[in-house]
């Protein structure tokens, strides 16, 4: 009883802790807020990414694809662009179209989990070093249709990117726009914080059942051994098939998630660089471990803002010999290395996978 009690306390604690936090930050400016906001999208991304990678053992290079997908599927249908470049369909919608953010969401999700789907079925004879170099060039493939998919006919405005997009609205109401409740003052970057929270927690539950389900001790005893799985009578095909769509949801939604919060997107935003990020954040916080993964992407993500502080007075000691944006680089791959070495298991590491669970001194 009186270990349920602290559990309890822990999640009112941690409930209360994450509802005032945005409230604490933003007297220091909208740009700390607006870093968390980012940080919570990586976490979404890489939830979804360690049911391909962490629960399944499927090394998927090319992520950042349906981050893309639902971004971009919302750009086309909550900007002008569409109907500027085709007059017919001006006719029909005169003001634009202004898809619905209740819809954009589960349409990202289902586009880019068939999507995921259509990767993974060519890959499933594929495993470790392969299946990374298939999955990077189906990530570069999708980057540069977006990229080059302006002629003859603009579809994506190309390099330019896609920009006026509409920003969330729910009930009528703009999360653009400051808000005062009880005579507090709530900006719109807050507002964006509590919707993004909700979908972490959302999406945190899903993994959680996912994980406890038949269907994730299916991904396990895949990861772990796949001959053995498939002779254990498990249909590897449908189950490795079924990780690719389930992680590529989870890309969609936050995409969705992207450009309603950036208002604007460009094949910039979806380079290699990206995929390989998220990877670092669900290797380095502890692959198939739902709070590992969440710690990786908030120290990563929050990481190369914060170092800005710290290059540029290293920039200002080499007299500006040294550029802050290769400096702020060099010193996440140190601190990546470094972390590695002392916690190759990753931050915080499954316990099957740990040493409190592995027997002591080669004993059964």
């Amino acid at each position: 009883m009186q270990l349920r009690n602290q559990t309890l306390l822990t999640f009112v604690g941690a409930a209360i802790a994450l509802f005032i936090l945005p409230l604490i930050v933003q007297p220091f400016g909208p740009g700390w807020v607006r870093i968390i906001d980012s940080a919570l999208l990586y976490v979404l991304l890489a939830l979804g990414l360690n049911i391909v990678v962490g629960y399944a053992g499927l090394l998927d290079l090319g992520y950042v694809a349906f981050y893309a997908v639902g971004a971009y599927l919302f750009a086309l249908l909550a900007s002008p662009h569409l109907t500027n470049q085709f007059p017919a369909l001006k006719e029909y919608f005169p003001n634009g179209l202004h898809t619905s953010l209740w819809i954009a969401i589960p349409l990202g999700a289902f586009v880019a989990g068939v999507l995921g789907v259509l990767l993974g079925a060519p890959t499933l004879k594929l495993r470790g070093d392969y299946l990374a170099i298939v999955t990077l060039g189906f990530g570069e493939i999708i980057r540069e249709i977006v990229t080059n998919l302006n002629k003859p006919i603009n579809f994506t405005n190309g390099a330019q990117g896609l920009s006026d997009i509409d920003s969330a609205r729910f009930f009528g109401s703009d999360l653009n726009k400051t808000k005062e409740i009880f005579g507090i003052e709530i900006p719109g970057v807050t507002q964006y914080y509590y919707m993004f929270l909700v979908l972490v927690l959302i999406s945190v539950f899903i993994c959680y059942r996912l994980e406890r389900s038949r269907i994730g001790r299916a991904w396990m005893a895949i990861r772990e051994d796949e001959v053995a799985a498939k002779a254990m009578g498990i249909n590897t095909r449908n189950m490795k098939l079924l990780a690719f769509g389930m992680g590529a949801t989870f890309g969609g939604v936050s995409g969705v998630m992207f450009a309603t919060f950036q208002r604007f997107v460009s094949p910039e935003s979806f380079a290699l660089n990206e995929s390989v990020m998220i990877v670092a954040m669900v290797v380095l916080g502890g692959m198939g471990h739902i709070p590992g993964v969440i710690v990786g992407a908030l120290l990563l993500a929050a990481l190369p803002e914060t170092l800005r502080y710290v290059a540029g007075p290293l920039q200002e000691m080499s007299g500006g010999r040294l550029d802050a944006s290769i400096l702020r680089q060099l010193l996440i791959s140190l601190a990546m290395i470094g972390i590695m070495l002392s916690r190759p298991r990753g931050l915080w590491p499954a316990p099957e996978h740990g040493r409190k669970g592995a027997p002591k001194g080669g004993q059964a």
